[in-house]
């Protein structure tokens, strides 16, 4: 199966199963056929977010267009850990920094959060989207992230499950996020402030809610998207999938 690994790799919506074309998006045809220079009777692997991986062959091509056929499937579908990444959009490449790094860590859910310093609200979702589907197809993963749309996070808060949070709360006093994450296993949440950090009306509200648990992340300030990746790495390290 490792001999597999070398074949590209490509994201399509389309239903998988053997023997079915696939018509590629022209975009997706022209990286295959003038990028990576692939042609009629080559394979590729493909996979849709929900039925695994399947190795294809590719029909047809040309300037605009290209055809695959399925062939076999490799690999069944596999589920990451439920995480959920609730995070204020920063600016637009350290956000998209958190949407590729945070896919690589294993996120299966991305929440964008409004909070009373958020600066830069506006998140193009199928940008996002895009970037979540590269990081993804570069990482062996089987599924794509869902990119929800942003929501006021006292919103989210009011609606929340039992699901654990863990809150990164820059103003310390919180317990070491190693021995945190320790305790919790999925399905839980990370939450990460934006610039300039929580409020002290934001944090005395996240601090009431039982299953909220605030961490530090030592005594160095993070920028938002370094704090995204540091939590959730020392979450896979002690208690997820790694």
């Amino acid at each position: 199966m490792r001999e597999n690994y070398t074949l590209p790799r490509l994201y399509v919506p389309d239903d998988l199963s053997a023997d079915v074309q696939i018509e590629l998006p022209r975009e997706t045809a022209h990286y295959l056929t003038n990028v990576i220079r692939k042609s009629v009777g080559d394979s590729v692997r493909v996979f849709n977010g929900t039925s695994g991986e399947w190795r294809a062959e590719i029909a047809s091509s040309g300037k605009k267009s290209a055809t695959l056929v399925v062939a076999k499937r490799l690999r069944q579908p596999t589920a990451v850990p439920d995480v959920t990444l609730l995070f204020a959009p920063v600016r637009k490449h350290r956000t998209a920094f958190m949407i590729e790094k945070g896919t690589e860590l294993g996120v299966r859910t991305f929440q964008p959060v409004l909070t009373a310093r958020t600066q830069f609200p506006r998140l193009n979702i199928d940008k996002a989207r895009l970037q979540a589907i590269e990081a993804a197809e570069q990482t062996e993963r089987l599924d794509v992230p869902k990119i929800r749309d942003a929501k006021p996070l006292l919103d989210i808060l009011a609606a929340w499950d039992d699901t654990p949070i863990l809150f990164a709360d820059e103003a310390g006093d919180a317990e070491r996020a190693r021995e945190a994450c320790a305790k919790l296993d999925a399905p839980l949440a990370v939450l990460i402030g934006p610039e300039g950090g929580f409020t002290d009306a934001e944090r005395k509200e996240l601090r009431a809610i039982p299953n909220v648990h605030p961490v530090t992340l030592g005594p160095r300030i993070l920028r938002a998207d370094t704090a995204a990746i540091a939590l959730l790495s020392v979450w896979q390290s002690v208690n997820g999938d790694w």
